[in-house]
């Protein structure tokens, strides 16, 4: 059977290091609206903001709404929590792991770590060498599933695919070198800092 793919992109408007800045001007569009729609130009699959019910990201709600991009609203600090229901929402059986954080995130990258995941036959699979803000990661529903029945630890819970990363020997990890053109890890593109969100805007 086809997987059913779900791209879930997480974000919230109070973000510790750079707060407001899903809804800060890049080029003269919000940052998260980028995000949105490079993940929608990618077409592996349904795209989704996965954000919290807290009063502020209603913003991030009309903006993924005048996208028609889904929106699954969960738990504020439990993002593992929030992604598991996001994709049950919808029954996805695979997701891509996308953030708020990287308005150049590569528009083929869903693509090539859906096919790294379904090749392998693996729990999770990511590319290094990518810059930094430009990748995803896909991840099976299942391991998901498992990560937040069995994970206690706050990182764990916060970081959605840290669990699964970090125990290789319960779930088959892949990570496959960048494409050639693209290798570039020294290069950053996200925004986590006042300084990052001033160099993109240049």
């Amino acid at each position: 059977m086809p997987s059913r793919v779900a791209i879930v992109l997480q974000a919230r408007v109070g973000s510790t290091r750079l707060p407001g800045k899903a809804l800060a001007d890049l080029g003269g569009r919000p940052l998260l609206e980028h995000c949105l729609r490079r993940l929608v130009r990618s077409g592996a699959g349904e795209v989704m903001l996965a954000t919290t019910e807290r009063p502020e990201d209603e913003a991030l709600v009309d903006i993924a709404r005048r996208l028609n991009v889904r929106v699954f609203r969960g738990s504020t600090d439990d993002v593992l929590a929030r992604y598991v229901a996001a994709a049950a929402s919808v029954s996805a059986s695979v997701v891509i792991r996308a953030t708020g954080d990287n308005p150049a995130v590569d528009v083929d990258a869903p693509s090539r770590v859906l096919g790294i995941l379904e090749r392998n036959r693996a729990d999770y699979a990511c590319e290094d060498g990518l810059p930094v803000g430009a990748g995803v990661e896909a991840i099976t529903c299942e391991a998901l599933n498992r990560a937040v029945a069995a994970a206690t630890a706050p990182e764990d819970r916060e970081h959605v695919t840290l669990y699964v990363k970090q125990r290789p020997g319960a779930f088959r990890v892949v990570r496959q070198p960048a494409p050639e053109s693209l290798f570039c890890p020294d290069l950053s593109l996200t925004v986590d800092t006042r300084e990052d969100l001033d160099y993109l805007r240049q």
